[in-house]
């Protein structure tokens, strides 16, 4: 055995749809229903309050059974050889924006581009002006590298102007592609993830697809497994019933798909977006979903998988979260502005504020207006209910079966549901109500003394895929100046630029 060379092993993953994951939800559905029943007869509450808290229960059951049938509808898209050569004809090139990333994280992810079953034709990176590293050593590494496997590359490195401008660059030196697939640089793609993501293309009327983004540290900590266990469980419950009628909302940074048009004819208003005045420096994967929206489908692969690293530690998963949250609110304006009501997209957003504000006003009725106006406190038996829901829903989380996690170790993360629903009813709730009331604070929280995460497990957790402040002309002074945000006040800070 001391003689036998060790191999390093491959990050992969893939869904496995079973029939037992199906049994399980509906079983688990149906406990929720009846622990619901028994709680409201078992109370002591009159005929009148009883009867109305049934329909309650009853009408959510329903939205919960449509929602479970909805995601099951989802397939992956396959492919005949007739198709295979088509995609085959495309040319396809991966953006790798980088700002202070961890050179074992960038290095994983661009080795992640060589193994693919389906190659990419070419990968540009751009190193949006790093100050922790100038990634010397992954950089003559990776131009040879992909030399011998025959991808076209480029890696340029240019003042620091945000992920969108990153991009952008990336964008304007691949005039040649037919699909941009964006990633973030700490993304690792399992082997297949390119062909997987390519397959819904064969269809013209799909404009942009999403992957499937799971959490390489998922073990590093409690949050991180909680975190992994709420992502991975969001996308294949909300995003794979959106999904089922061609209306995904939101594609995650870490791997998605767009035709190429999509992204070259919005690329003005994508780089100066903004909002009540003020440039929007985050949310950069939902506007890019949006502008497919307008123009066709936007569907999700199934089992197109990434992994990339989540934040272990509460002040970035926070902050990660609120600026999703912002970015949530503006989005749904732009929806509601710009997205024609014959598209299902425009309905199902509708659909999802009209259910968070139900539950909203449910869950004040339950614990506020029941035990005070009417003393009448809900039974505890009730709280089974959505723990009942998170468990069946969370089944899906189980059906990933990835190469470098045994399964028991993946039904310990299911059994954490409960914390993960405490979590979401409780900090999260208060950060989403939050983050709408503060949409209008667009800037961006950026990375400022290097990489929050390292492959090696020092440091803290990664900042979530987006974009630091824009790099913007000083209007009064002679030199120019960078304007960022500091991450923990939000206020503005004036860097000064050398002058080229």
């Amino acid at each position: 055995m001391s003689g036998r060379r060790r191999r390093t092993p491959v990050l992969a993953a893939r869904q496995h749809r079973s029939g037992t994951v199906l049994t399980g939800i509906f079983v688990l559905g149906l406990a929720a229903v009846w622990a619901a029943h028994h709680a409201l007869v078992a109370s002591d509450w009159d005929t009148h309050t009883t009867s109305r808290l049934s329909m309650v229960w009853l009408a959510l059951f329903f939205v919960f059974m449509a929602q479970t049938l909805m995601y099951h509808l989802e397939r992956p898209r396959k492919l005949t050889p007739r198709l295979l050569r088509q995609l085959d004809d495309l040319h396809v090139s991966i953006l790798v924006p980088a700002y202070n990333e961890d050179p074992g994280y960038l290095k994983l992810g661009l080795e992640s581009f060589l193994r693919q079953t389906r190659l990419p034709d070419s990968v540009h990176i751009v190193d949006d002006g790093s100050t922790s590293s100038d990634y010397a050593d992954v950089r003559t590494w990776w131009l040879h590298a992909a030399q011998q496997a025959g991808i076209t590359t480029t890696w340029q490195r240019v003042p620091n102007g945000g992920k969108r401008h990153a991009q952008a660059h990336a964008v304007r030196v691949s005039p040649e592609a037919d699909i941009y697939i964006t990633c973030d640089s700490d993304s690792c793609f399992a082997p297949d993830a390119v062909a997987e993501v390519l397959a819904p293309f064969t269809r013209p009327r799909v404009q942009s697809v999403a992957g499937i983004v799971i959490a390489t540290n998922n073990r590093a900590n409690l949050l991180a497994r909680i975190t992994d266990l709420w992502f991975t469980t969001t996308q294949l419950v909300d995003r794979s019933g959106q999904s089922a009628v061609g209306a995904v909302m939101v594609n995650s940074g870490p791997l998605a798909a767009y035709r190429a048009d999509v992204v070259r004819d919005n690329l003005g208003s994508y780089l100066n977006e903004t909002f009540m005045g003020q440039p929007v420096m985050f949310s950069d994967d939902s506007l890019l979903t949006l502008y497919a929206q307008e123009r066709g489908l936007t569907v999700q692969q199934p089992s197109a998988v990434v992994f990339t690293a989540m934040p272990e530690k509460w002040s970035h998963f926070s902050r990660m979260y609120l600026r999703w949250m912002r970015g949530s609110t503006i989005r749904s304006v732009w929806r509601m502005k710009y997205l024609s009501p014959a598209r299902p997209a425009f309905w199902l957003h509708l659909l999802r504020w009209f259910q968070m504000f139900l539950v909203q006003m449910v869950t004040i009725w339950l614990l506020l207006v029941e035990p005070i106006a009417f003393n009448n406190l809900p039974p505890a038996s009730m709280l089974w209910v959505p723990f009942l829901i998170g468990w069946a829903q969370g089944l899906r989380y189980l059906g990933v079966i990835r190469s470098d996690e045994r399964i028991r170790s993946r039904a310990l993360t299911w059994l954490m549901m409960p914390l993960a629903i405490i979590l979401a009813w409780t900090a999260l709730r208060w950060l989403r109500w939050y983050g709408i009331a503060t949409c209008a604070r667009t800037g961006w929280g950026t990375r400022q003394n290097g990489a929050e995460v390292s492959l090696g497990g020092t440091g803290s957790s990664p900042a979530p895929p987006s974009a630091p402040a824009a790099l913007t002309q000083h209007r009064t002074g002679p030199a120019p100046v960078a304007k960022l945000l500091d991450p923990e006040s939000e206020h503005t800070l004036e860097i000064a630029l050398p002058r080229r």
